[in-house]
């Protein structure tokens, strides 16, 4: 096993997972050049140890109402583990935000937001946004162009 726990069949089975996390357990040991127990053992192992979090669908934003990718970064008034707890608990409570980023720079937060457009996003900025507790200042980036998104994780 490498420093990281994981020895090359480990690294295989998480590379082909994260380019198809649908593959058949038979699949993935074919892809992988093990037996199907082995395979499964592996994998098993790995969600248990926490490699794995979870598999998902990779949903088209656009067809479900959630055309309006938007970056916003958050300045709280407090730099206290009380206002971060505050802050962090109520961005909890928000299916819209899909990251919140506690980050160095300008920003305590950065925020990853999917809305319908830009009025929609107009509305949650009025009645939530600036709500939430601690908030002294935002400012907001709306993604004209999706570069890269999601890509696999580079090990």
């Amino acid at each position: 096993m490498s420093e990281s726990g994981l020895d090359r069949i480990d690294r295989n089975i998480l590379r082909h997972l994260q380019k198809d996390g649908r593959l058949s357990n038979a699949d993935l040991a074919q892809k992988v050049n093990v037996s199907a127990a082995t395979c499964h053992r592996r994998t098993q192992r790995l969600f248990e140890e926490g490699y794995i979090l979870g598999v998902h669908a990779d949903i088209n934003p656009k067809p479900v109402g959630l055309g309006a990718l938007v970056m916003v970064g958050v300045v709280l008034d407090h730099s206290t583990p009380e206002s971060f707890r505050a802050f962090e608990e109520a961005i909890l409570s928000m299916p819209v935000v899909l990251n919140c980023n506690l980050v160095a720079g300008d920003y305590d937060y950065l925020l990853t937001i999917r809305v319908k457009d830009m009025s929609d996003f107009n509305t949650l900025h009025g009645e939530q946004l600036i709500a939430l507790p601690g908030v002294r200042q935002t400012r907001t980036f709306f993604v004209m162009k999706e570069v890269k998104n999601n890509e696999p994780l580079p090990f």
